[in-house]
């Protein structure tokens, strides 16, 4: 699996989550922070991921 971080950086742990909230509380996200994009699609947290996917992590900008 491929996750590249907000910063654009690729992730290179060694991680075989199931879900994409697994992925988050693996990488020590919080899950209200992002927007997670799985193959070019917005996916919820309890979406299925597998080897093969690329996963991006998008941080959400909030403030006033």
């Amino acid at each position: 699996m491929k996750v590249i971080l907000s910063d654009k950086s690729v992730c290179n742990k060694e991680i075989s989550p199931e879900t994409v909230a697994k992925l988050l509380i693996e990488l020590g996200i919080n899950p209200i922070e992002v927007m997670v994009v799985k193959n070019g699609k917005l996916v919820p947290e309890q979406t299925e991921i597998g080897s093969c996917d690329e996963i991006q992590i998008i941080r959400i900008a909030h403030g006033g």
